[in-house]
């Protein structure tokens, strides 16, 4: 394998005078963490520090740096997108981001042909890319369900693993799909799915792939991913099936005077079918400055999901096929092929015309950060796993760290995804240092944070209705008006800890738009909100979210 080298802002040979406004501001939180150095990098296949984790409970975390991702990329061997690796991989560096994941569509063509010529650029990608870690990947169709992303750790059976994976388990190559008729075509599925975590857990567990991870995509977008399902994939493999998407690809779908008059952010221009849960509400196939429904509901179905003491991380990406404005489409056949006889679309060309389109670039305004002690693939991974990720769209932040200790403890706490166990009426400081924008984002708009809110939910255990989306006790708690604020600054809010264990998440956003939350005024009383059809700029409603931090309380 290439040697792997540090992104820019982290590498100790690269001079501050060669670095963006962003890299430098990304080196500055890097130096204020701790690790700036040759400590930081260890290589692709690098273990992370885990010593003094916050899946434990001793209230210590480590210092993190951040790295910026997007699990959710299409090439041309899926049979819808468009663009080559090296495309993708220049935007990518171009846009900042650290790591990516090719997560191709399953079809019997990539997983026959596909798999295999993907894997050969891939290789290639690292070693022309060497500041980047890039992952081989699939959008795995769920059995009953919506789509995944499912992606390994580099390897010798990283290739192995998801055409295997891709052949026994797919729901579209296997029909086992949400369309299929009958209770017990629909219980088969619905098992089949966790068969297949089950599976991943497995290799894993066997050493035949480092790691492996899976994490849902639009969840909401046909509302066939039930609160049951998605229970179950969690329980099924927690190590494993970490999460989903806060946020779905397809951002700029609604750009006034290009997606159509009908057109919604995310491509959530949908309603119920007869294979929907039933449980759904209407407005939950619409997206809220631009997040799911699931995600932007305070009190909702991530909430409930949370509630249960357990971490299930979101993620934000580009689900990159096609690019808004973009001039390329694609190539023609040569006479007898396809993709199903290929495995792969010919190479696009230029038009100099804009072509149809929905998606931005990876990292152009969709990121996904992960807190990470050390530089390489396995980090990444860990930190997804241990769900120390935060999103914005929009550029909206460089930075963003979050500190939950005691009063008055000189300690470093816990942060993102961690767990604090303390007793009942201690008295408890959450610190977010937030670090405002330090250059204009890729539409040129300078961006400016208004608020952040502080959403606090109860932890009640597991749920007897497991297709429940609902968490009475959770609404927003806290919130502060920042507009006009620079730099990096502190905001501290004092917790008390009471009976019950509880959670905190955070959100905020530009300010432009909001309005009373979807659970109503006493749950969140300015929460995102949808916009109508065919007028959805995203440069103009940009939002962050954060992971859980749980405080445990001991009887």
């Amino acid at each position: 394998m290439t040697e792997q080298q540090l992104p820019d802002w982290a590498d100790p040979s690269v001079g501050p005078a060669e670095l963006d406004a962003q890299g430098l501001s990304r080196r500055q939180l890097m130096c204020r963490a701790g690790l700036f150095g040759a400590a930081f990098a260890l290589g692709p296949a690098a273990t992370p520090a885990l010593a003094g984790t916050g899946q434990g409970y001793g209230g210590e975390d480590p210092r993190l740096a951040y790295l910026v991702g997007d699990h959710h990329v299409h090439s041309v061997y899926s049979h819808d997108a468009k663009y080559t690796f090296s495309q993708q991989a220049r935007a990518a560096a171009k846009y900042g981001l650290d790591w990516m994941v090719f997560n191709e569509h399953s079809n019997f063509g990539h997983a026959h042909y596909g798999a295999a010529m993907e894997h050969k650029e891939i290789l290639k990608a690292r070693a022309e890319n060497p500041r980047q870690l890039i992952f081989q990947g699939l959008e795995w169709y769920i059995p009953a369900a919506e789509h995944c992303t499912v992606f390994a750790a580099p390897g010798p059976h990283e290739t192995d693993l998801l055409t295997q994976f891709e052949l026994a388990y797919d729901g579209k190559l296997l029909g086992y799909t949400e369309g299929a008729a009958g209770a017990a075509d629909t219980a088969r599925n619905e098992a089949h799915a966790v068969k297949a975590i089950k599976w991943l857990a497995e290799q894993r567990r066997k050493g035949y792939v480092d790691d492996v991870l899976v994490l849902a995509n639009h969840p909401l977008r046909l509302g066939i991913d039930s609160p049951h399902e998605m229970r179950n994939w969690r329980d099924a493999a927690p190590e494993i099936m970490i999460g989903m998407e806060g946020a779905p690809g397809a951002q700029g779908a609604a750009i006034p005077g290009w997606g159509g008059a009908n057109a919604i952010r995310g491509e959530y221009q949908n309603a119920p079918t007869a294979q929907s849960h039933a449980g759904y509400p209407a407005d939950a196939y619409l997206t809220y400055g631009g997040f799911d429904w699931a995600t932007a509901t305070v009190g909702g179905l991530w909430d409930s999901m949370l509630a249960e003491g357990r971490l299930f991380s979101i993620s934000t990406n580009s689900d990159n096929h096609r690019t808004v404005f973009d001039t390329w489409k694609n190539g023609d056949w040569a006479a007898g092929q396809n993709f199903d006889n290929t495995g792969r679309l010919p190479d696009p060309v230029n038009t100099d015309t804009p072509q149809p389109g929905s998606d931005f670039w990876p990292g152009e305004f969709s990121r996904t950060h992960v807190g990470v002690t050390r530089y390489g693939y396995r980090a990444v991974m860990q930190g997804l796993r241990e769900g120390r990720v935060w999103l914005d769209h929009g550029h909206l932040l460089d930075g963003l760290e979050v500190r939950l200790r005691r009063e008055h403890s000189n300690g470093r706490g816990v942060t993102l995804g961690g767990r604090l166990r303390v007793r009942r009426g201690e008295k408890l400081t959450l610190d977010i240092t937030v670090t405002s924008a330090s250059r204009h984002n890729p539409q040129g708009i300078l961006p400016e944070l208004a608020h952040v809110d502080l959403i606090r939910g109860a932890v009640r255990g597991p749920v007897q209705d497991r297709d429940t989306w609902r968490a009475p006790d959770t609404r927003v708690a806290w919130s502060k008006d920042v507009s006009g604020r620079k730099g990096t600054y502190t905001l501290r809010v004092p917790l008390t800890v009471g009976d019950e264990s509880f959670y905190v998440r955070l959100r905020g956003s530009d300010g432009n738009r909001s309005g009373t939350g979807y659970l109503g005024a006493s749950v969140d009383p300015h929460g995102p909100v949808p916009h109508t059809p065919g007028n959805g700029d995203p440069w103009a409603d940009t939002w962050f979210y954060s992971n859980p931090v749980f405080v445990d309380v001991l009887h």
